[in-house]
Order: C-alpha cells, then sequence, then structure tokens
C-alpha cells in the first residue's frame, strides 16, 4: 500500500495487538475483521491521503471515532485501513455572536460543552457517553441522549460539514449563515450516515444559550399504565419537560443493591422530569400534579441545582450498577409513539420472562425511545441464544407498536438484517443509488447501515 509514501509515519500504526485494540467499538455480539493498518491521521490532508492510498490498493476504509458506538458500526473488516479520527480533537472555533462553533470529529463531547459553557451557550446532543464519545462519532450516528424530548437529537444542531468523499474529494456542505436554501441538503444527508458515504472531517454546529438551572421531579408508580397516562397527559396538557426518564422496577432494584440510593424498589417504575427555563418551577409543579393525578404512590419535585443533578445521578448509575454483576450486557435501542410506552414495556417483561432472561428497562420516555438491558452469562451458549431471539422479538413487538428498531445507537451491523423490515424497498434501493453515486465500490465501511 502506498501509506508510507503519502503520511508521515507517525500515524501509521501496523503492530497487530495495537491494532486489536482499536478495531472493536462495544458491540456484545458483534465480531470484528483485522485490519491491515491503522492510520491516525490529524488533518483533513492525512485522511485524504489515506483514502487516495486505499483506493488505489482496492482496500476497504473503516472510520472510527472514540470507539464506543454499540451497533459494531465502527468495527474493522478483514484486509481494511482503519481510520482512527481521535487525533483530530480542536475545536476550531467558537463563534458567539452567531451560536455556532467548528470542531474536527474526534473532540470529546463533554469538551466541547465545557468549552461553550464559557460563552455562555450550550450544545444540548448528550448521549450517555458523553464524557467519552467523540462529535464526529454522534454525528455519525445521529446521537441522542437524555435532553432529547426538548432539545432534539445531533442532526438538529449540525448545520454544515467538511467530508472526504471515496474519490479523495473533500466537499464542503452546509453553510456558515443562520439560514440558507441554496442547492440540496448534503449535510443532511451525511448525519447519521455511519461512514458509508465519506469520512467527516469537520463539523460546523448550532449553539442555544445556556439554560437557567432546571428543576427537578420523581414520581413512583406501582402500575406501568399510570405512567404511561402521566407522559400522555403532560404533553396533552402542553409542557415541554427538558428530560423525562423511566426506570423500571429492575433497575430499581439493582441500583439500590449497589448504591443504597434509599429508592423504592417496590414500584413498577419511577420517571424522572426536568423542566428548564422561566416557567420551569411553575411547570415542574404542575407536572407533579399530573403524576398524582394518574396515580403515583410517591411524588417530590424540586428547584435546587445540586438536589435535582443527586436525583439525575439515578439514572446514570444504572449501566454501572448493573456492571457490577460481571455479566455480559447487550443494550436495545428501540422507540415507539408516546402513547405506546405501556404497551412497549409490558411487553418487553413478558419477553424477559418467556426466555428466562434478566431484562431491566430504561429509556428516553419523554420521546418514546426505551433501552431493555438485555444481561447474561455469554460463555452459556444456550442463555446467548435466548438473547438474540429475545432481542429480535424486542425489535419486531416496536415495530408492531408503529415504532423504529434503531432511535439513536444507529444500525451498524447489529441491526442490519431488521432494516428490511422497517423501510421499504423503494425507500432502500434509493439510499444505495444514493451510496452507488458517492461510493461506486462500496469500500467505505461495507457491511454496515444499509
Amino acid at each position: 500500500m502506498e501509506l508510507e509514501a503519502r503520511l508521515d509515519p507517525k500515524c501509521i500504526q501496523s503492530d497487530v495487538d495495537v491494532i486489536a485494540a482499536y478495531a472493536q467499538d462495544r458491540a456484545v455480539f458483534e465480531g470484528a475483521g483485522s485490519a491491515a493498518v491503522l492510520v491516525m491521521p490529524r488533518s483533513t490532508a492525512e485522511v485524504v491521503a489515506a483514502v487516495e492510498a486505499a483506493k488505489s490498493a482496492g482496500v476497504p476504509i473503516v472510520p472510527r471515532g472514540a470507539g464506543t458506538g454499540l451497533t459494531g458500526a465502527a468495527n474493522a473488516t478483514d484486509g481494511c485501513v482503519l481510520l482512527s479520527l481521535h487525533r483530530m480533537n480542536q475545536i476550531l472555533e467558537i463563534d458567539a455572536i452567531n451560536r455556532m462553533c467548528r470542531v474536527q470529529p474526534g473532540v470529546i463531547n463533554s469538551d466541547l460543552k465545557g468549552a461553550v459553557a464559557k460563552h455562555g451557550l450550550f450544545y444540548p446532543p448528550d448521549p450517555a457517553s458523553f464524557e467519552m464519545s467523540s462529535v464526529g462519532g454522534n454525528v455519525a450516528t445521529n446521537a441522542g441522549g437524555l435532553c432529547c424530548v426538548k432539545y432534539g437529537v445531533t442532526r438538529d444542531y449540525v448545520i454544515g460539514l467538511e467530508v472526504v468523499l471515496a474519490s479523495g474529494v473533500v466537499i464542503r456542505t452546509g453553510r456558515q449563515t443562520l439560514k440558507s436554501t441554496t442547492g440540496l441538503d448534503l449535510t443532511g444527508l451525511f448525519v447519521g450516515s455511519e461512514g458509508v458515504l465519506g469520512v467527516i472531517t469537520e463539523i460546523t454546529l448550532k449553539l442555544v444559550p445556556s439554560p437557567p438551572p432546571p428543576a427537578t421531579a420523581v414520581a413512583y408508580f406501582d402500575q406501568l399504565p399510570h405512567a404511561g397516562e402521566t407522559i400522555i397527559e403532560v404533553f396533552k396538557q402542553g409542557h415541554e419537560p427538558s428530560m423525562m426518564e423511566i426506570l423500571d422496577r429492575a433497575s430499581l432494584r439493582q441500583v439500590d443493591a449497589v448504591y443504597n440510593m434509599g429508592l423504592d424498589v417496590d414500584a413498577a417504575c419511577l420517571l424522572l422530569i426536568q423542566t428548564s427555563g422561566d416557567q420551569a418551577v411553575a411547570s415542574i409543579e404542575a407536572i407533579a400534579n399530573i403524576c398524582r393525578t394518574a396515580g403515583a404512590t410517591y411524588v417530590a419535585h424540586v428547584d435546587d441545582p445540586e438536589e435535582g443533578e443527586m436525583l439525575v445521578e439515578v439514572r446514570r448509575r444504572v449501566w454501572p450498577a448493573f456492571e457490577h454483576l460481571g455479566k455480559a450486557m447487550l443494550p436495545e435501542d428501540v422507540a415507539v409513539p408516546r402513547q405506546h410506552l405501556p404497551e412497549l414495556m409490558a411487553g418487553i417483561v413478558a419477553i424477559g420472562e418467556r426466555h428466562e432472561l434478566e431484562l431491566p428497562t430504561i429509556g428516553h420516555a419523554g420521546d418514546g425511545n426505551m433501552h431493555p438491558l438485555l444481561i447474561f452469562n455469554g460463555e452459556d451458549k444456550n442463555e446467548v441464544e435466548r438473547v438474540r431471539t429475545a432481542f429480535a422479538e424486542i425489535v419486531k413487538l416496536a415495530l408492531s407498536l408503529g415504532g423504529t428498531i434503531a432511535a439513536e445507537h444507529g444500525v451498524g451491523t447489529l441491526k442490519r438484517a431488521f432494516v428490511s423490515e422497517e423501510i421499504g424497498p423503494a425507500e432502500l434501493g434509493t439510499m444505495e443509488v444514493i451510496r452507488a453515486a458517492l461510493d461506486p465500490d462500496r469500500r467505505f465501511n461495507p457491511g454496515k447501515k444499509l
């Protein structure tokens, strides 16, 4: 391959053990191939050089962010150039006047949040992995997070991109102005594309003013339908929570067992809700009353930010609490219309019982996005097979309720087989035409997304 002639040797790594450390994301079931080489560029020019060398050699390219993905989208394929963008980690510009910023793809989400906060600005997308996931990876998967219910997902904040195509050509999409209708929306095409259309090397993002401290409420319910009624009524009455999370009984019990937080471990579920803005306190009080009317067994609300953050910590500790079990964990990612959440959660419970599996569920109740967490012994072949079956049944349950198979984690290889169950042949055919136009040899991240 021509890499050595085109790139600084410091960008190239051929050590087998080092390559293996970069070859796989956090997807439990998705195996990784053996990459031929690891390239760690520091600039767009070096990405171009790597792409052109791979093109000349006729080998695939697999882009990689921070490796926090959960679907195998960043996993190496045999013989590929594994392109890790973690060294491209500079915040290039923060434009406080126009409330925008330009960043390289390797910038960590939480670092960006901290940098723009110094200018009184806020970057809302907040996946659970925000302290270690990269903005480029967030864009590639159209990541969401806890505050999506009010602020939206990553797509809503991407207003421009720099992308290296399979030909080695560099294009700039989007705009530097607050609005523009010139041309087609190429920016939206690349957001969520998981590296199959091009390598994103620069991102222009919209920012918003830093919100005032939120008000927070928690409500326990002894029946899932009562929680569902609350969720529906909150939106019917015109409230706009900035966070609305749900934890089921199994999650509450595990968090309390590990962290001793004094939780009601007999409740069917816990709703955790935040509001922000000038009317935050009045809104949280109204939402608390909705919870009581719908049958909550306990409701409390606070307007002190530190107390509120302590309540939110219950949600953030679910994953580490289950890690204490020392078992394999496979998180699901499905979404349904809000009114079908009780049916989805009840169905998930039934699936877990039918297959004799540990299947706690947490999720973003405000936008209908649930994360059932399959916990199992990865060495037990029978249990692994039951997990695979349960995983597929949850996907089909979500589809039967008018939902989606992939809300915010992406598709990767993990859910590729289910894509045609949600998207029709005409739509998939159109996507393939677009992909072929940009990457006719299908060398970018083959076997992923579509």
